[in-house]
């Protein structure tokens, strides 16, 4: 592979103007595509296989038109002190509103007066109307989510508190402001590490383009492939930080070889040739853990999963052709300036001990040490990750200043917790079986109200709402659903947003450990290629699952538990969201190994080039360190550029994926695989023979590329220079 990818790399660099005129046509028409294509709607949200799914496919189909997966909104009214909601001026602001209401959208499928729906509190103090959509949220309109505020507004001004809950209000989060301070900061570490703003502009351009294909390209699609907007904003995430991070690698190793006195052709093909191969192999774990997202089986996890790991695809190959192409035109800039001062002097290169030349150093003489004080500190971290609860985070977890919330406060002043998320039962059958139900539910424990059985048309099929007396997103509430469904037959079904989001953490509970085996399995199988050990991507493996955990931790201990809540802006505790473990591991195992690729390769190239076991970890930190710190910084300020959002989802993400880099990168990679490797010495690279014929010899530490070597004296020069580091 080394030799495949050194020809296209000075192949690249000697038709850079094609090949950049070529990326840049595909950027044009994939946004003409993009700006063409019909506008999407949302992604439909479906979860094969679960009770709360059959039940609303059974509504579709006894209840045409009744939208029984539609938007919904409560408009809440609370009287000021001392009046009732029943007193004739506030009932007419209210009834105003109504009316208001039903003739401010035509997506509006019902809405219900307080004053005949038996919407009023005991105490006469608080009102809501309930208001159904015949679309989801997502399908909404800006007119229509307009109306509702508007209607809201005018009540107010009759002296009445008015605050508007329901998924109808729900949009999808802004990111831009956290993605523009990690591209800053980006910027910054790479002008930092290069020395040079054309090279750190490279990385930025190079991903900015990939991110640009790749989203346009979804954007294009999303009509006909049923493709919702998170799908774009996981892609740009992603994107983003492997597209850096490759092109990152590259110019690396590109200027490193321009240390050695090569030509700017060699220097781009070798750089190509060697760390294109580790981009390679990173790219395809990262794509084995995004395509892994369809063991869910949900459709719209594995499409996100599908367009993300396109976008990876298409990240490697800038960063295996447009770099060096880029690289051709940006000449001697590519260097910063102290290098190319001592190049213009003739001076031999600076071989002085780095930072990671000295930490590699301090942990080969310490190797247990350093091993211990790791593996116990992300140890201690991960302790709080035993007492993970999941869920889907309600209203009751948005600031204190969202209307949402303070909708979900005064319904549970006024009604009672439970009222922020009623159950809705299906009953297939007949009247007489409604009311058996009825009665039965009526008997469990935390059940606060239960309507009458409202019948189709065909009296075949009934609905059921009922109120639970706890909050949605409360362990009493998921048990009074699996109570209703256990005391119930199967003819009765259990399904609203509640118990959705019920089913849905269920269901990412259940994949969560085959999705894991998929992932590490076949990574460990790609990585035992890469290395050709056993027991260095078994190291990998078990350092990422070290890592993750002790990111969950993290993130139970401030989202659950409270600890430091308030420095990260999370005013109020709840559970962590179902997807979070999945989500984590995806992703954060894509990056993790990208750094593991990166570094161990150069020790590995090191090894098989005659370096002991000591010199090559030396070699790998002298050449790497700098550049995975660099990476790993990058990404940490894009994912803590999310923490600042109003969203407790896209804050818990941010943080989550902020902490897993930097306990993966900084603990793991920086310190734990070094110390590991340093004890096993020579047997890190054992391999049985009769595996090493079994296994392809895929070549990655450019061993076909040796023969070039020959008469130079530079990777000796290295390696001397390395014992000595070592001896010393």
């Amino acid at each position: 592979m080394a030799t495949f990818l050194y020809k296209l790399g000075r192949s690249a660099f000697r038709r850079r103007r094609l090949v950049a005129l070529l990326w840049v046509a595909l950027l044009a028409l994939a946004g003409v595509g993009a700006a063409t294509a019909p506008t999407a709607t949302s992604s439909s949200f479906s979860i094969p296989g679960t009770e709360a799914q059959r039940a609303f496919d059974l509504l579709e189909q006894r209840f045409p038109g009744g939208s029984a997966d539609g938007a919904t909104a409560r408009v809440v009214f609370k009287a000021p002190a001392g009046q009732s909601m029943k007193d004739p001026a506030n009932k007419a602001a209210v009834e105003k509103t109504v009316a208001g209401l039903k003739s401010g959208s035509d997506q509006i499928a019902q809405v219900t007066d307080p004053y005949t729906g038996k919407a009023i509190s005991q105490d006469g103090s608080t009102a809501y109307v309930s208001v159904a959509y015949k679309v989801n949220a997502m399908e909404l309109t800006d007119r229509t989510r307009e109306a509702l505020k508007e209607t809201g507004e005018a009540a107010q001004g009759k002296g009445l508190t008015v605050e508007i809950g329901g998924d109808a209000l729900q949009t999808m989060p802004e990111t831009g402001a956290g993605e523009i301070v990690g591209v800053v900061i980006a910027g910054i570490v790479l002008v930092i590490t290069f020395g040079s703003l054309v090279a750190a502009g490279l990385p930025l351009l190079t991903a900015i383009i990939g991110v640009g294909i790749g989203v346009s390209t979804i954007t294009a699609l999303a009509s006909v492939l049923d493709l919702g907007s998170t799908t774009s904003t996981l892609a740009m995430m992603i994107g983003l930080a492997v597209g850096i991070d490759y092109a990152l690698f590259i110019v690396s190793r590109y200027r490193a070889e321009l240390a050695e006195g090569r030509e700017k052709e060699e220097a781009v093909g070798r750089a190509v040739g060697t760390a294109g191969s580790a981009v390679v192999f990173a790219g395809l774990t990262v794509v084995i853990a995004l395509v892994g997202l369809a063991v869910v089986n949900i459709p719209m996890l594995t499409k996100m999963g599908f367009a993300a790991a396109g976008t990876v695809v298409i990240a490697v190959l800038i960063a295996l052709t447009l770099i060096p192409a880029l690289l051709g035109f940006a000449g001697d800039k590519a260097v910063g300036r102290k290098q190319r001062k001592a190049a213009a002097q003739g001076l031999a290169k600076d071989d002085k001990p780095n930072a990671g030349t000295r930490w590699a150093r301090f942990v080969i003489r310490r190797p247990l040490m350093v091993l211990l004080v790791g593996v116990l500190g992300l140890g201690a971290i991960a302790v709080p990750a035993a007492s993970l609860e999941m869920g889907l985070p309600d209203d009751g977890v948005k600031p204190a200043s969202a209307t949402e919330r303070r909708a979900y406060d005064l319904l549970s002043d006024g009604f009672g917790p439970g009222f922020n998320g009623p159950l809705l039962v299906v009953v297939d059958g007949d009247k007489a079986a409604a009311d058996k139900t009825v009665g039965t539910i009526k008997s469990l424990d935390g059940v606060v109200a239960v309507t009458p059985p409202t019948p189709n048309k065909a009296g075949d099929t009934a609905m059921i709402t009922v109120v639970p007396k706890d909050r949605p997103s409360s362990v009493q509430t998921e048990d009074l659903v699996h109570d209703i469904r256990s005391a119930t037959g199967d003819d009765v079904l259990v399904t609203g947003a509640t118990a959705m989001n019920i089913d849905f953490s269920q269901k990412m509970n259940d994949a969560l450990l085959p999705y894991l085996a998929l992932v590490v399995g076949l990574a460990f199988l790609l990585l035992m290629v890469v290395f050709r050990s056993i027991l260095v991507p078994l190291k990998a493996a078990l350092g990422f699952l070290l890592s993750v955990v002790a990111a969950l931790g993290a993130v139970v201990a401030v989202f659950q538990w409270g600890w430091l809540g308030s420095l990260f802006g999370v005013e109020q505790t709840g559970p962590i969201m179902s997807m979070m473990p999945i989500f984590m591991v995806g992703v954060v195992f894509g990056l993790a190994m990208d750094y593991e690729v990166f570094l161990v390769t150069r020790m590995r190239e090191a090894y098989v080039h005659g370096a002991r076991p000591g010199e090559a970890i030396v070699t790998g930190f002298r050449h790497g360190a700098r550049v995975v710190t660099a990476a790993a910084v990058i990404m940490m300020a894009v994912f803590a550029g999310f923490i600042g959002s109003s969203e407790q989802m896209v804050k818990m993400i941010g943080f989550g994926l902020a902490v897993a880099v930097l306990f993966d990168a900084f603990v793991v990679r920086m310190a734990i695989v070094p110390a590991v490797l340093a004890l096993l010495g020579h047997k890190a690279w054992w391999l049985p023979k009769w595996l090493g014929r079994v296994l392809p010899n895929v070549d990655v530490e450019g061993e076909g590329l040796s023969a070039k070597d020959a008469g130079d004296g530079g990777r000796d020069g290295d390696h001397d220079k390395d014992r000595e580091l070592v001896s010393a």
